[in-house]
């Protein structure tokens, strides 16, 4: 019998992550099942169990592969490294970089990011299980830290934050989640009916300002 390489083990796994993406992208990830990641792969059942233990772990390698393909963190590390760059400036082209990137993967891994969301709700002890084993840095978490250093950047440059960056902090990702829920269910679960045309870089360009006035800057609008 031929020797199994590391090599051969993690195509096989690959495949298998591609698979549940593939159905993740159909069905909300709180509906998919074993047997549909069986089924996309065209494996047998114990073929699929000779690389994972369950569902739960091929959807950590899932998340894991997203982080890598879609993240963000290089731009936003482009966008905070110009020189001469004002804080209202910076905010922004993050919030714009924010926008590019939700309009282009709104079908797909947001979709996926808003049904992951989901599950925790409804099943946080699975959730958490699945978030264990995920690797790897996420653009939210990036942001975060990016934000918190952009606060305090104000604060010592003489503005006047209209409260410490934790607040604030919780403030953007409350925000965030929300035009992340309005743009996912009207795109994806057309909650906004037919004619509603979904707009993240309008609903960003607003989150943006509210940062600005809240760290103490001027819109200038």
């Amino acid at each position: 019998m031929p020797k199994v390489t590391e090599e051969y083990m993690e195509n096989k796994r690959k495949m298998i992550v591609d698979a549940a993406y593939q159905v993740c992208l159909r069905k909300p990830v709180e509906m998919v099942t074993i047997s549909d990641v069986i089924s996309e792969t065209g494996m047998s059942q114990g073929a699929i169990y000779r690389y994972y233990n369950g569902l739960d772990e091929i959807l950590a390698d899932m998340v894991t592969k997203m982080r890598v393909d879609y993240s963000i963190i290089d731009t936003m590390n482009s966008i905070t490294s110009q020189e001469g760059l004002s804080i209202e400036e910076l905010t922004y082209q993050v919030c714009d970089c924010l926008a590019q990137t939700m309009e282009t993967h709104l079908m797909d891994i947001q979709k996926i990011n808003f049904d992951m969301g989901v599950l925790a709700i409804n099943e946080p002890d699975r959730a958490g299980k699945i978030m264990a084993g995920i690797r790897g840095p996420g653009n939210m978490e990036y942001l975060n830290v990016l934000m918190i250093k952009l606060i305090e950047g104000a604060s010592k440059s003489g503005y006047k934050p209209e409260g410490n960056a934790g607040e604030i902090c919780s403030f953007i990702s409350s925000a965030y989640s929300g035009i992340e829920k309005y743009c996912i269910l009207g795109a994806c679960y057309g909650t906004g009916g037919p004619d509603k045309k979904i707009e993240p870089k309008e609903l960003f360009r607003t989150l943006a300002k509210t940062i600005i006035l809240l760290i103490g800057g001027k819109t200038n609008e």
